[in-house]
This record gives C-alpha cells, sequence and structure tokens, in this order.
C-alpha cells in the first residue's frame, strides 16, 4: 500500500471557518494511488442548504456526488468546507448542483462525475436537477443514488 502525500494540505487538522461565498472556498486534492483502477467515490451530503437568491429563505437539498477519479482524490474536509459556504450564499437549485459539480471537475479533472441535487419542496414543488460528464466508465458497478422520489403524502 502506498503512503498518500497529504503534505500540501492546509485544512486537515485544523481549525477551519467557512468562506464568505464558495467561489473564495479552497478545495484540497491528494494524488489517488489507485489511479489504474475504475472504482466509484460518493459522497452524499442530506443538509446542504442555500438561500433562495430573491427571497434569501433557506432551501435545503440532499445532494449525491458520484465520481471516478483519475489522478486525485478531493480531500473530504475542504469538499464539506466548500459545500458549506453555500449556506449563505443566494443561487437558484441549478445554479447550486450544477456550480458544484463544474467545480469539481475544474479541480480534479475526474474520468466521469455525476451529481444528483434532491431539493426539498419549496412552494409546494420539490425541484431535482441531475448533471453527468458523459458516459461512465465500461464496467464501472453504478449503483442507484438511493434518494426516492418526493411523494409528498401520496
Amino acid at each position: 500500500m502506498t503512503k498518500t502525500d497529504v503534505s500540501n494540505l492546509t485544512q486537515l487538522g485544523a481549525q477551519t471557518k467557512l468562506p464568505d461565498s464558495p467561489d473564495e472556498a479552497l478545495l484540497e486534492k491528494v494524488p489517488n494511488a489507485q489511479k489504474d483502477t475504475d472504482a466509484l467515490v460518493r459522497f452524499t451530503v442530506p443538509e446542504f442548504t442555500s438561500l433562495c437568491p430573491l427571497t434569501g429563505q433557506p432551501d435545503f437539498a440532499h445532494m449525491v456526488i458520484d465520481y471516478v477519479p483519475d489522478q486525485w482524490l478531493i480531500e473530504s474536509k475542504s469538499l464539506k468546507i466548500f459545500l458549506g459556504a453555500f449556506r449563505n450564499h443566494g443561487a437558484f437549485h441549478e445554479d447550486c448542483t450544477i456550480g458544484i459539480a463544474r467545480r469539481l471537475v475544474a479541480e480534479l479533472e475526474p474520468r466521469w462525475l455525476r451529481i444528483g441535487g434532491y431539493w426539498y419542496p419549496r412552494g409546494g414543488m420539490p425541484i431535482d436537477v441531475f448533471w453527468q460528464t458523459g458516459e461512465p466508465p465500461k464496467d464501472l458497478w453504478l449503483p442507484d443514488q438511493g434518494v426516492p422520489t418526493y411523494r409528498g403524502r401520496g
């Protein structure tokens, strides 16, 4: 087993305040010691929050981020801080969801990435947002994201 070089990380093991915006958040990465393998990595974020850009009211979502790393792995604390920076950020559901995915793609250059943003109802209507970079690698085990569609009282 190869020891992963973490000497470039600045947030892990230290107290880190939430940035004022997602754009200011530092996403850190570490070398992928298993870069010869197509493995699915999943982050589940059941308590994601952002603000409505018009009313300033809170919006809540359950996010599922799946990716197949290439050269880099995302450092999970930096991902938590990045996602936490949306807490005081006003943006529509689509912008938050796709913006998260595009930022991760830009930073990591993964072989493949998909995101499911399952937004809780606002005004009586849930909005689910899905995006992916293309076809997943051949023979990749791709489990269901495990979030049921909203059924209300139905």
